[in-house]
């Protein structure tokens, strides 16, 4: 997960939870928090950052752990969030709203589960040519999409077919251009047969994102799937619902 930003509206982005307190009360009514997926991994890194290592969150979900750390997150947003986006009264429910507003520069911040999105999205004039995307110094959530199958599914073969299609040079290829989506294979291209190893590397390369290989780095492993449900729930009760 990447933050994007305007490197001419914002040349010194966040590093730190300190840098977003400092840049909030700074410039307020620049930034929110979408509630949903992405805003959640988002919350995901911020606890991991609130739990001072990396390593806190891993194996099974842990209600000891996740009750002394999210309520340091909770705390922190809402001694923050009058200087969000409409103070904080509410929050945008879709990453695209964010992603408009961004570019409308009503906000100065947006953020994506693709870390090559702000090339997608600067080809199809969306973005200004200006805008970077970055991981802070504190790390972010790294994981993978992936295709699934019903267990009820009526058409087992189809899904199956449409599935392998889905992970296909072609289609994996295609997925990858930047002025299609811009996001990265599945595949290990090099043990591709010709000429796909070839029709990969003619791709062109990132130009607003980070490369690849600056990631590694700062990326935190996805903690358990219970932390997110959780988030979900309780940013609804002790931030949203905290307006009312």
């Amino acid at each position: 997960m990447t933050m994007i930003y305007d490197s001419i509206r914002t040349p010194h982005p966040p590093q730190s939870l300190g840098d977003w307190e400092a840049f909030w009360q700074q410039h307020p009514g620049r930034f929110t928090i979408p509630y949903e997926f992405t805003g959640m991994t988002l919350l995901k890194s911020w606890m991991v950052a609130l739990a001072g290592d990396p390593q806190y969150f891993k194996g099974s979900f842990d209600e000891v752990k996740y009750k002394r750390v999210s309520d340091q997150l909770w705390a922190f947003i809402n001694r923050n969030k009058a200087n969000f986006w409409r103070k904080g009264e509410t929050f945008p429910e879709s990453l695209a709203a964010v992603h408009q507003m961004f570019a409308n520069k009503e906000l100065d911040f947006t953020m994506s589960n693709n870390d090559a999105e702000v090339d997608n999205k600067i080809i199809q004039g969306v973005f200004p040519g200006t805008a970077l995307a970055y991981v802070p110094a504190y790390g972010s959530i790294r994981n993978s999409h992936y295709l699934g199958i019903p267990g009820g599914a009526q058409n087992l073969p189809g899904a199956l077919v449409a599935i392998n299609f889905l992970c296909s040079p072609a289609a994996q290829w295609e997925k990858m251009k930047p002025d299609v989506w811009g996001d990265g294979t599945i595949l290990a291209i090099d043990g591709l047969p010709a000429p796909w190893p070839d029709r990969f590397t003619a791709i062109p390369g990132r130009k607003n994102a980070p490369a690849r290989n600056t990631l590694d780095a700062k990326a935190l492993q996805e903690p358990a799937p219970e932390y997110m449900i959780r988030l979900y729930n309780d940013f609804r009760t002790r931030v949203i619902d905290n307006n009312r």
